[in-house]
């Protein structure tokens, strides 16, 4: 059930962050959040159930957090209606029920809630708690798209490119996964630097390839490393430099992609043992930094 909805619990994490942030710079009247919601308004007993959901101010209770999600969501707060889909989502303060998230998170989509017509995208996609169904899922991701949200701009764009839902169409992949590439989404710049490489929907361009195999891999993207290798090996869209390949095998086998040792361990034969050592430093500085993040 954790993994079904591990992009739901990142949408929520989304969600609180602000309210969060808020509370840490401004501070926050418990007090006042308290009586608002006690009073029926539907934006303080909202941020109640997110303070209850987070243990801010008051003991982390998800029963309690539910309580005031529902309160706020059935008078038509769409971010108490897409935290009430999460906690069904997740089974937090509730037993774990997908088709009742699907309610609640439709109710806050109908009202221009996009990250709750993200996760209705990725609901009809895989067929959970509703039938799957590619055209619903391709409804939901475009509103959200068209709103300029980069995790629906990319899941539009493979839905032109594989012909889910939609007309195949390797063109409008490339639009959405570079509208989505250009706002830093790590999944599109990955899947920009694929078409850029093999000439798909667009002008074979290695340079361009590179460019965003770059932008993707120094956020963490392991198959982007690992082509970003590749194309340092090979001496495509950049110098041949064999000391880049093999840091970048060397992460994306950490990474866990399968083949990155034979070919890191390739590109260590070509390198003198300085460079090695200069490699493996690098290296170490890229794990450091990453845990500074």
């Amino acid at each position: 059930m954790q993994l079904r909805f591990l992009k739901v619990v990142l949408g929520a994490l989304v969600t609180l962050v602000p309210f969060i942030l808020l509370s840490l710079a401004y501070g926050y009247d418990l007090h006042a959040i308290t009586k608002g919601a006690e009073q029926g308004k539907a934006y303080a007993q909202h941020n109640l159930g997110v303070l209850y959901e987070i243990g801010e101010g008051v003991p982390k209770d998800y029963d309690q957090a539910v309580k005031w999600y529902r309160l706020a969501a059935e008078q038509g707060h769409s971010k108490a209606q897409y935290n009430l889909g999460i906690m069904y989502g997740t089974g937090k303060g509730v037993p774990q029920d997908d088709v009742k998230a699907e309610k609640w998170f439709r109710l806050a989509a109908e009202q221009g809630y996009t990250d709750a017509q993200i996760i209705l995208g990725f609901m009809y996609g895989t067929g959970k708690g509703v039938p799957q169904d590619d055209v619903q899922a391709e409804k939901w991701f475009r509103l959200a798209a068209e709103e300029a949200k980069a995790t629906a701009q990319n899941k539009l764009g493979n839905m032109y490119y594989f012909g889910n839902g939609v007309t195949q169409d390797d063109v409008k992949a490339v639009e959405w996964y570079r509208l989505a590439a250009e706002q830093g989404y790590a999944y599109a710049q990955y899947n920009l630097g694929v078409l850029c490489e093999t000439g798909i929907g667009e002008p074979q361009n290695d340079a361009q390839a590179v460019k965003w195999y770059r932008l993707a891999a120094e956020q963490g993207h392991s198959k982007a490393q690992y082509n970003l290798g590749v194309m340092y090996a090979e001496g495509r869209g950049e110098s041949q430099d064999h000391k880049s390949a093999y840091i970048w095998f060397f992460i994306a086998e950490v990474n866990g992609i399968v083949g990155a040792k034979q070919n890191r361990d390739r590109a260590a034969k070509r390198l003198t043992q300085q460079e090695l050592s200069q490699a493996q430093r690098e290296i170490a500085v890229h794990f450091e930094q990453l845990r500074g993040m």
